[in-house]
């Protein structure tokens, strides 16, 4: 399972960077169809289309990001769920001010055939 871990540790830090990047097609490639969200601003389940309008259209854009605490278990072999801490800088699509949050992540990853792809990320606030 360590190889594992370090594969998806690294997929959910590529899906991060399309973020940053506004890579939509990557992160779309990443995700299951549906996928859920669950945040302070509710619980919402998605298609690849709605994914694409929030993360192009959406009112905030991720400026950058540092994942740390990243721990990994796995609950059958088709299945992982990730915690980690992230320290993020947002800010408000096409202006300069910046948010820093930092915040409790999980993300559940399923093997759709060969690949991993996230089906359900959560997110809470904490103290920095």
């Amino acid at each position: 399972m360590q190889d594992n871990s370090r594969e998806l540790f690294a997929l959910e830090k590529k899906f991060w960077q399309s973020m940053v990047d506004t890579d939509t097609d990557t992160a779309i490639e990443l995700l299951c169809e549906p996928a859920f969200m669950v945040s302070s601003h509710g619980s919402m389940k998605f298609d690849h289309a709605g994914y694409r309008k929030m993360a192009e259209q959406g009112t905030m854009t991720i400026e950058s990001f540092e994942l740390s605490d990243m721990e990994a278990t796995f609950p059958g072999d088709s299945t992982a769920v990730l915690s980690y801490k992230v320290h993020q800088i947002l800010s408000p699509r096409g202006k300069s001010d910046r948010v820093e949050q930092h915040m409790a992540d999980t993300s559940t990853w399923v093997r759709d055939g060969g690949a991993w792809r996230c089906v359900m990320h959560t997110e809470a606030p904490v103290s920095g």
